[in-house]
């Protein structure tokens, strides 16, 4: 059940009990610091083993190589999340829990269960294959998903759909591949150095063309699974607890599968593995590739579906929201406004740009009854946000919109022949043609301080109090405000 927020008491009320104050080890700046403190000291433990195992010269010429395909996944997770971007420092963990964290787990998880293994069965090369198939798919993509279960759980407010999950888990993915390849090129590079090895016919080109030509995107394709699974379970409604735990499972269990069977390629010679990469690998990767650059194009239209309610209720500008739905929009909004007013009108911009998204997806939880508790408390600090950006926001936004709207032919918006929506040539002082003004809200060419969903603005501002009459921006009850709840279909 959805609630009001708390109000400040009436000045005659009887005082409340203080606020209870959390315990030492409750308080953010702890967790952070704790966090923080275990990233670094796997950094630096799983630096010295490196290290340790490659020499020298070694680690730094794998890291010189390793670092390279870098730079181009974070660039491509990055533009996938452009829609509704994550916040840095979730990225920052992701990355950082994939190259310190999870890559400490798997070297020293994999190299004691192998040496257990060829103990107990007197088979070094057998444990050493059983290793690579069983031990490490499991171990691996268990340390990488604990960063995507830890988001989960602890940023749900930044993780609301299959996009959030893919970025970060590829972003993990990342991180771990990174450290993974300097040991292996750091290896590859001491082996030559004790055989004489030079040039293509190396160790070392030969590693370096495997794992960082041909499948820099091996180890974020297997995790991506992982955090499919955990951006669908973020879609579930919390009635739906089992299909919460299964899916996320389910993407852990492909996610080892798919691992286990790359592994396994290697030991079924050099034509298994070539097989297994063209007709395996490469299809699903243009499938997930395919899957999320859908996702993010449904992610748009979204945007373009909800936000015209708030559009008719005046808190935003008619063409707002044609332009937060286009990638090409909102670029030409920041641009124009780093033109206007420099870097804090464009961050403002890309601010506005992130709150609206976020506002979009809220209200298509609501209409669908996936909504939270803290659905108008959420609600009401997007609509602030925004208010607070406007004067920097719409008119670049307004600017992108005439730039990218599609044109309509002379004519059409007087004639009805123009979709609703496309405000290239539609003015703005009019409703799209057979689409009167709702009673009682202002119509599309009035301007965006009529008047306020939540009462009448005071000096400006939008008020803190509850809504007129209960009702919200869109003329319907709020999930759980009591009565049947309409957002469900």
């Amino acid at each position: 059940m959805a609630s009001s927020p708390p109000y400040p008491p009436h000045p005659g009320a009887a005082p409340g009990p203080g606020p209870r104050h959390p315990h030492w080890w409750q308080r953010p700046a702890v967790r952070y610091a704790a966090l923080v403190t275990l990233l670094a000291l796997s950094g630096l433990v799983i630096l010295a083993l490196v290290r340790e195992q490659t020499g020298t010269r070694g680690f730094l010429v794998g890291l010189g190589l390793a670092v390279l395909p870098v730079p181009l996944l974070l660039a491509a997770f990055r533009w996938l999340g452009r829609v509704e971007p994550a916040p840095w420092r979730n990225l920052l963990f992701a990355f950082a829990w994939g190259a310190c964290a999870a890559a400490l787990i798997a070297i020293v998880a994999n190299s004691f269960a192998t040496r257990w293994i060829a103990t107990t069965t007197a088979d070094p090369a057998g444990a050493d294959t059983l290793g690579a198939t069983v031990i490490a798919p499991v171990v691996e993509e268990s340390a990488k998903a604990a960063a995507v279960l830890l988001l989960f759980l602890f940023r749900r407010r930044d993780f609301t759909g299959i996009l959030d999950g893919v970025v970060v888990a590829g972003v993990t993915a990342t991180g771990f591949a990174f450290t993974e390849n300097v040991l292996y090129l750091g290896n590859a590079f001491g082996a030559d150095q004790l055989t004489g090895g030079s040039g293509i016919a190396s160790v070392t080109a030969a590693t370096f063309f495997v794992r960082i030509v041909m499948s820099p995107f091996a180890h974020p394709l297997f995790t991506v699974l992982t955090g499919i699974g955990f951006g669908a379970a973020a879609l579930a409604t919390d009635r739906q607890r089992v299909r919460r735990v299964l899916l996320p499972l389910a993407g852990l269990l492909l996610a080892m599968g798919m691992h286990a069977l790359w592994n396994g390629s290697a030991t079924l010679g050099q034509f298994g593995f070539i097989a297994v990469y063209g007709a395996f690998m490469v299809p699903a990767f243009g499938l997930l590739t395919w899957l999320v650059v859908w996702t993010r194009q449904r992610e748009l239209r979204t945007v373009r579906t909800e936000l015209p309610a708030y559009a008719i209720a005046g808190w935003l500008r008619p063409a707002e929201p044609f332009a937060l739905g286009s990638m090409r929009a909102r670029r030409l909004a920041r641009r124009y406004a780093r033109g206007h007013g420099g870097k804090p009108a464009a961050r403002a911009v890309a601010q506005y740009e992130a709150y609206a998204t976020s506002l979009a997806f809220l209200r298509h939880r609501g209409r669908t009854g996936k909504a939270g508790a803290d659905f108008v408390t959420r609600e009401r600090q997007l609509l602030l946000e925004l208010w607070h950006r406007r004067a920097a926001a719409r008119p670049a936004l307004d600017h992108a919109a005439r730039l990218t709207a599609p044109r309509v032919p002379y004519g059409a918006a007087w004639t009805g022949q123009a979709p609703h929506g496309m405000y290239g040539r539609a003015p703005y002082g009019q409703p799209p043609h057979g689409q009167p003004a709702l009673h009682g809200q202002p119509s599309y060419g009035q301007p965006s301080h009529a008047p306020f969903p939540y009462g009448p603005p005071s000096q400006g501002q939008p008020p803190y109090g509850p809504p007129s009459q209960g009702q919200p921006p869109y003329g319907g009850p709020y999930p759980g405000s009591g009565g049947e709840n309409t957002y469900r279909r």
